[in-house]
């Protein structure tokens, strides 16, 4: 029995270290991707390259890959919601934002899965600690926007408009996400996120498209190094890992990726992009993260952990 249990710790180690590390890592690669590729050209590659992948994977192993109709008009709308507005709203937004400060903003998602199941039917109410986690958190987010806000009224509005995009594509994923919990699919959750990047990607194909969005791509090795990172350690590699940790490891802890991943773009932004806080902008990441932990940490009536679910892990950060 020794022998068989050192393996699975192993694992389980090395998982959580590929949700934490790449994750929260995709901040920086976007930013990296953003600055050679317009922002609709880098989401159309990454979602169809990795959904493609995924679902061939899949294939290859045998896996139940066809969605019945119902299922796939499903897909479509989570694929669209999640990763076509809520994940290319960061790809956008880090054209003003620092990483660190999209990263952040990001965090406030599980504030905001915990407000919408409020007001659902059979939804989960909050108890005084999640509530204490809400209203520091959406505090938290006026300090970390301040200076932002402080720029705007100066005539420099870029990073607010940003800032607002980036709220409501959070808000596009966790509805997706909570659409996604009470949905029933027969396919296996890696074949389910390969649809929902297909589909994502093609959104931001017919993005592109539309606004013409396609000028001004400078193909190098800038260019498809992040995306491929995007792709391969973002999506395909992560999301792996992650469904593995769901299988072995309690919910509670693998959600610690909620306040984990923001704290590890920070680090990287400040190590490679020399980005740098501000003390308001200090606090308000601090009252952001200690939010996220109370929300996260916190029992609804129901008795069940206040979690993001696997799908909605398969987001933003996917």
């Amino acid at each position: 029995m020794p022998a068989k249990s050192a393996p699975t710790r192993t694992r389980i180690l090395l998982s959580f270290a590929c949700v934490y590390l790449f994750w929260g890592s995709t901040y920086l690669a976007m930013r990296y991707g953003v600055e050679v590729l317009p922002p609709f050209v880098l989401g159309s590659l990454r979602f169809l390259m990795a959904g493609v992948l995924m679902l061939a994977g899949a294939a290859a192993l045998r896996m139940k890959v066809w969605p019945s109709r119902q299922e796939l008009v499903r897909l479509v709308v989570i694929g669209v919601l999640m990763l076509g507005c809520g994940n290319t709203s960061v790809i956008w937004s880090e054209q003003y934002l620092p990483t660190g400060l999209a990263a952040l903003i990001v965090a406030v998602i599980p504030l905001y899965a915990a407000l919408i199941e409020i007001f659902l039917p059979r939804g989960e109410g909050l108890r005084v600690k999640g509530w204490i986690g809400v209203c520091m958190g959406f505090a938290g987010l006026v300090f970390l926007l301040w200076p932002g806000l402080r720029e705007g009224l100066r005539g420099d509005s870029r990073q607010i408009i940003a800032a607002a995009v980036l709220l409501s594509g959070a808000l596009c994923w966790t509805s997706a996400s909570v659409i996604s919990r009470r949905s029933t699919f027969r396919l296996g959750g890696f074949v389910v996120a390969g649809w929902e990047m297909l589909f994502g990607g093609v959104f931001n194909v017919l993005m592109m498209l539309a606004t013409k969005g396609y000028h001004g791509a400078q193909w190098g090795l800038q260019a498809w190094a992040s995306t491929l990172y995007l792709v391969t350690f973002g999506s395909i590699l992560t999301y792996s890992a992650y469904v593995y940790l769901l299988k072995h490891v309690a919910v509670s802890k693998v959600a610690t990726y909620a306040y984990v991943n923001p704290v590890i773009a920070v680090i990287l932004g400040v190590i490679f992009l020399k980005e740098r806080f501000v003390v308001v902008e200090y606090i308000g990441m601090a009252a952001i993260l200690v939010a996220v932990f109370l929300v996260t940490s916190s029992k609804m009536k129901s008795g069940a952990p206040t979690v993001v679910d696997e799908d909605v892990a398969a987001g933003l950060e996917a």
